[in-house]
């Protein structure tokens, strides 16, 4: 038998055997990539940048600042609310506090002159009504006294209710109606002082910063996103599970997660995985199409993993002999 021959029939079983290699069933599969929880700053206000703290790529704590906004509309609109919150508490410490001494004076020396001239005008027309009796006078000039009386009398009835009314002070009800006008106005205080608050827009968060969509001069509009955090201690893998393996992979599966390219793995396990494949619906797929579905999970590396940049390929192995089904 040639040498060539004997290497032909070498290569054949060589091939063979990597055939049934790769027919023999082995530790389930997925591919994905390296992912963080994603945080989106969004702008409070429609307002101009004005500083910009931070760089794409920084770690920042919770609490720093990131990015600053123009504040004069936020003051202006927090002024105006504070006054507001002033003159209403100011108008129901008047109404608790009552009329003033000198209001109440001005008040009785008022009913007192009403009272004077209504006695006046009582004694003219008592005069004038016999005279009218007995005709002496004209009819006229006897209901002119009349009315006039009564007049007077009437502006005693008005000077004596101004009067208590002032003694009385304010009614039960002015005095709930000025308590919430009050406590309206302090909550719109409260209001502007959040939003202008949030004018320093800070992390919520510790993180690292991916994005800054938008610079300095720029006038985002609101609920655009201002910065977008990366946050977490480790990452977790975000891959696409075959249909043929899901049925054996649940929460809690146990994983190993390998770097494509660098040889490193890490210990991990499924913290979600979604009942509803990603791609062509079930119902739409018959026979070895089935085959073609996918399930998005993710993974959960180990606390080892911190620090690793997301977006890098990985391939995981489901221990399928362990976790929760």
């Amino acid at each position: 038998m040639s040498v060539a021959v004997r290497l032909g029939k070498g290569a054949a079983l060589l091939s063979m055997l990597a055939v049934l290699a790769a027919c023999a069933p082995g530790t389930p599969q997925a591919v994905g990539t390296l992912e963080y929880d994603r945080i989106t700053v969004p702008a409070p206000e429609g307002e101009t940048i004005t500083g910009i703290h931070v760089r794409e790529g920084q770690q920042v704590a919770q609490g720093a600042t990131l990015l600053t906004l123009e504040r004069t509309r936020a003051d202006a609109r927090l002024m105006a609310s504070q006054a507001e919150a002033s003159q209403r508490r100011e108008a129901l410490l008047e109404l608790q506090s009552g009329a003033r001494q000198e209001d109440i004076a001005q008040a009785r020396a008022s009913l007192a002159a009403a009272q004077a001239q209504a006695r006046d005008a009582r004694s003219r027309y008592q005069r004038l009504a016999p005279l009218g009796e007995e005709q002496l006078v004209s009819a006229a000039d006897v209901d002119a006294a009349r009315a006039a009386a009564q007049s007077a009398d009437a502006q005693v009835r008005a000077g004596q209710a101004a009067l208590d009314e002032l003694l009385n002070g304010a009614r039960p009800e002015q005095l709930a109606q000025a308590s919430a006008a009050l406590q309206a106005a302090q909550a719109r205080v409260q209001a502007e002082e959040a939003t202008a608050g949030k004018l320093r827009v800070v992390a919520p968060r510790a993180g690292r910063v991916d994005s800054l969509p938008y610079r300095s001069g720029d006038q985002a509009p609101v609920g655009a996103p201002l910065v977008v955090l990366l946050v977490g201690d480790a990452p977790y893998a975000r891959v696409h599970v075959p249909q043929a393996i899901r049925e054996q992979v649940a929460v809690g599966t146990p994983v190993q997660v390998r770097l494509e390219g660098s040889g490193r793995s890490y210990a991990g396990e499924v913290r979600m995985i979604r009942s509803e494949p990603a791609f062509t619906p079930y119902y739409a797929l018959t026979g070895d199409d089935v085959s073609r579905l996918s399930y998005l999970a993710e993974v959960q590396l180990e606390p080892a993993a911190e620090g690793l940049p997301a977006g890098l390929p990985v391939q995981v192995e489901f221990n399928t002999g362990g976790g929760a089904r």
